[in-house]
């Protein structure tokens, strides 16, 4: 549920959501979510001054119950090619 969440608020600023993919992985503390978007969005996702990478890492650790949430945007490298 929480992936689809995740997938859903990053959806909702890139202007290529169909480029969005959402992996998760287990931690010893917690759990790391790697988001991979189109290049050109990649500014859009972590935002001025990163703000909106905050503001998204704030609502999923809110969403996960305080457990320790690790996110990491990338770029993912199969869009560059088109």
């Amino acid at each position: 549920m929480l992936t689809e969440a995740l997938e859903h608020l990053v959806r909702g600023v890139v202007a290529h959501p169909d480029d969005v993919r959402v992996k998760i992985r287990e931690l010893r503390r917690g759990r790391a979510y790697e988001v991979r978007v189109h290049p050109d969005d990649f500014g859009r996702v972590i935002g001025r001054r990163g703000r909106t990478a905050h503001a998204i890492r704030t609502v999923v650790t809110a969403l996960d119950k305080g457990r320790h949430s690790r996110i990491d945007f990338v770029e993912s490298r199969a869009a560059v090619g088109r």
